[in-house]
């Protein structure tokens, strides 16, 4: 006789795109208790990596990163054929507000409440 499973709800996956260590370990820990499972990278084209393989359900992504910042990335990523609906959260002490309210982003100013950016997550991931 099969033994009949309740079906699992699917883990939605949160891309996080931080150069900084500490701040990307700090984002680690505020998910671990969360039914999201977190992948870090340190830069754009790690992310880009990535997507070649994995389709998130968020991006997570600082705007100061190397080579390219988090504007750069966002368009490049959303110019990818299955990502252009990807809700996107940019996070920065800096933002250029017009360019990111342009693109219709949410975004996170720093310091942030570890509170708002899961308040955050949870409502674009619903």
């Amino acid at each position: 006789m099969a033994e009949h499973k309740p079906q699992q709800q699917e883990v939605k996956t949160i891309l996080v795109v931080e150069d900084d260590a500490d701040i990307a370990d700090i984002l680690l820990c505020t998910f671990e208790e969360t039914p999201y499972k977190v992948i870090v990278v340190g830069d754009g084209s790690q992310a880009l990596k990535i997507v070649a393989t994995i389709k998130p359900h968020l991006f997570l992504l600082d705007y100061y990163l190397p080579a390219m910042n988090g504007l750069q990335l966002y368009d490049q990523l959303h110019s990818i054929k299955g990502l252009e609906d990807i809700p996107t959260i940019i996070m920065s002490a800096n933002l250029p507000e017009n360019k990111i309210q342009q693109r219709k982003i949410t975004y996170l100013k720093k310091p942030f409440e570890l509170n708002d950016i899961l308040q955050m997550v949870t409502t674009l991931l619903k």
